[in-house]
């Protein structure tokens, strides 16, 4: 009986470290492999995107729409799709272009969202020659209630939300993700040229909002 023991400890034991071994090696490949990976099953691939791309995506995701709450909404829809389309995913892509696509068009369409609620609310005032309590989606920054923030990093996301989210969207990609200008024209769907005339816009446009508070250095 004790011989059975030790038997099932040290099996135990061998798995334990056979899952790990495994783990470190799937740490060590690219974001394309793991998603090779995973598509043929394996989800320790998908955990270790998730965990390459949380906290990118969700500074993205929140530089362009200044709301953590819808934000985290957002990520893990992002990620949801990600698992549920896993098998439309083509190498020929960088899994980094794919995934921001995704994120890109979900935030794409809660701006727009929200921009109609905004003017459907503006629209109901004083219909019928009435007055009421509009509900108009605050997109205030709030670091108090969202996250720890410095003081510059509050000016910058209240710049961000002054300027157009056509700018925003790629100044955040350019100078906060640091992706490629390529790779932000594939998210985009934008020709190159317009991709580095809305950058040069947009930062601008930053500079002078932030040129008493922030200097804001160009990428």
């Amino acid at each position: 009986m004790a011989k059975q023991k030790v038997e099932v400890v040290t099996r135990k034991k061998k798995d334990r470290q056979g899952f790990n071994n495994r783990y470190d090696a799937l740490q060590e490949m690219t974001d394309e492999d793991l998603m090779s990976q995973f598509q043929a099953g394996t989800v320790e691939a998908f955990n270790i995107l998730v965990e390459r791309y949380s906290d990118r995506l969700m500074q993205y995701l929140y530089r362009f729409l200044g709301d953590m709450k819808r934000c985290e909404d957002l990520l893990q829809e992002t990620f949801l799709r990600v698992h549920r389309n896993r098998h439309s995913y083509r190498r020929i892509a960088k899994f980094s272009t794919w995934l921001y696509t995704i994120a890109g068009n979900l935030a794409r369409s809660e701006y727009r969202k929200r921009k109609r609620r905004r003017m459907q609310s503006i629209q109901s005032v004083n219909r019928d020659n009435e007055e009421y309590e509009m509900e108009i989606p605050d997109e205030s920054f709030s670091p108090d209630k969202h996250a720890e923030s410095t003081i510059q990093d509050r000016y910058i996301q209240e710049a961000m939300n002054e300027i157009p989210s056509a700018f925003r969207e790629v100044v955040v990609l350019r100078d906060i993700q640091q992706l490629a200008y390529d790779e932000i024209a594939e998210i985009t769907g934008l020709p190159m040229g317009t991709v580095k005339s809305r950058i040069n816009r947009g930062r601008t446009k930053l500079q002078a909002l932030l040129k008493d508070v922030y200097p804001y250095d160009e990428v």
